[in-house]
């Protein structure tokens, strides 16, 4: 009887140590930790959506050259022949440089030369061609704003929308991958509470198993221990299945250079329960009107806005008439004497005036601008407000959280002490298996909730940083 009662305290002994290792996971040499900065450096440098976030600077750089393309200058050449029954009924030539510029006025120069039998009088030069440089400008409808200025306004404030829209596009990514990242974390540990109790179960099967064999305790204890062991065994399945199916989703985030995909390592876990952290400070957060103020999403709205206050101030400026001047001085190309022969008396100059009578479309055109700048504005009023509800809801739940994650501390610390104890008492004979797997059962629940509430508090940091526009 002393031989069996050594034999079943040692097993008990040995059990007790494997479940309450909570604190201190053994691991295999063999594995390699992938931590959650890690993971998400990973992510924000290769994947394809990362190097899709990259693009959009480039997007918006690309867009300011088009819209500088309106003020290059532009050469144009015109030749016009024509000859019938060997009579040279015209030959046109006119070539010139003209030199748009930001204050609407357009330069231009050129020559012109022309000839023939029938050529039109008013298109007639000396042998030599004519020289002419002049200006052209408007002094009612495009200003002050035309389609070319307002355009390269809008482009320069795009090139900063492109960079919010990145920040937006890595937020984004973030968040989704930071809360895989949890999921996996929570599964792995799961896994981790089950496969002690599944280890658990079977010792004590093995040790009710001897005392039963030895006459100490009734064939029914080898019963229920055995139910015991079929039941985690169960509940280890669907952990590790669980376990599986998220490290193969968190392995979708792992790329290399944005086009490879890569694999999780079989042998990779997440950080280690200890090693957790949280990064958030309360201060930092009291202020949430002047942190939403760096948002990317409302910073890329007030863009937007600025946008649509360009797009008002050139429907207002199409009330204007439109009234072009243009001055051109000519002399006739003679050698290097041309700006000899120069003479204010030679000259062309024109104006020309367009005005609707009622301005319906540009009154239309201008309403519907003021409109949609108003809405906007609406708009961003809201926005406002819903992320800052957003960051108030994950900051309380951070907060929660965290209080949570301390009391279970406490009472995991005191359902040790009652497993501990009932354990003791089983040994002694003094207590029955039914009530030793009831404190382990409620131990077990404790523990997987302890894993909740540590994966909540992550995931809400990860929120109120989302939330923030920081990620």
């Amino acid at each position: 009887m002393k031989i069996q009662l050594f034999i079943f305290s040692r097993n008990v002994k040995i059990f007790v140590f494997y479940f309450f290792s909570f604190y201190a996971i053994a691991q295999n040499n063999t594995e390699s930790i992938l931590s959650y900065s890690d993971f998400l450096t990973i992510v924000k440098n290769e994947h394809p959506y990362a190097k899709q976030a990259n693009i959009q600077p480039e997007k918006g750089k690309a867009n300011l050259l088009q819209s500088r393309g309106a003020f290059d200058p532009k050469i144009n050449t015109t030749i016009d022949q024509k000859n019938f029954q060997n009579t040279e009924y015209y030959n046109r030539i006119n070539a010139g440089l003209k030199i748009p510029t930001w204050f609407g006025i357009e330069l231009n120069g050129g020559f012109e030369q022309n000839e023939g039998i029938y050529l039109n009088p008013e298109n007639t030069t000396t042998n030599n061609g004519l020289l002419y440089a002049g200006i052209s400008m408007p002094i009612g409808q495009g200003l002050f704003i035309d389609k070319r200025r307002a355009e390269l306004k809008k482009a320069k404030l795009f090139l900063q929308i492109s960079a919010a829209e990145k920040q937006l596009l890595l937020n984004e990514l973030t968040l989704e991958a930071g809360l895989t990242y949890w999921k996996w974390f929570k599964a792995h540990q799961t896994l981790r509470i089950y496969k002690e109790a599944y280890q658990l179960a079977k010792l004590r099967h093995d040790g009710v198993k001897m005392a039963v064999q030895y006459g100490d305790k009734p064939t029914i204890n080898n019963t229920e221990a055995e139910i015991q062991v079929q039941n985690r065994l169960l509940d280890l399945q669907q952990a590790e299945l669980n376990y599986l199916n998220t490290a193969a989703f968190l392995a979708t985030y792992l790329w290399k250079n944005g086009n490879i995909p890569l694999e999780l390592k079989e042998n990779t876990i997440p950080s280690a329960l200890d090693n957790l952290q949280t990064t958030i400070e309360e201060h930092q957060i009291q202020k949430i009107d002047s942190l939403l103020n760096f948002h990317p999403e409302l910073k890329k709205s007030e863009l937007k806005i600025s946008q649509l206050h360009i797009d008002q101030k050139f429907k207002r400026n199409k009330l204007l008439p439109i009234i072009d001047l243009k001055y051109n001085p000519i002399t006739e190309n003679i050698g290097n004497q041309a700006i000899n022969n120069f003479s204010i008396n030679n000259y062309a100059w024109g104006l020309s005036f367009q005005m609707p009578l009622f301005l319906r479309k540009e009154r239309g055109a201008l309403k519907l601008a003021s409109l949609k700048l108003e809405e906007s504005n609406y708009l961003l009023d809201n926005k406002k407000e819903l992320l800052k509800y957003k960051v108030i809801a994950a900051k309380n739940q951070w907060e929660t959280a965290q209080k949570q994650v301390e009391l279970y501390k406490k009472t995991i610390k005191n359902y040790t002490l009652l497993v501990q104890g009932e354990q003791k008492l089983f040994s002694s004979g003094e207590s029955s298996l039914f009530l030793v797997n009831y404190r382990e059962l409620n131990f077990i629940k404790t523990q997987l909730k302890f894993i909740e509430l540590i994966t909540k508090r992550q995931e809400s940091e990860l929120k109120i940083k989302y939330a923030l526009g920081t990620l």
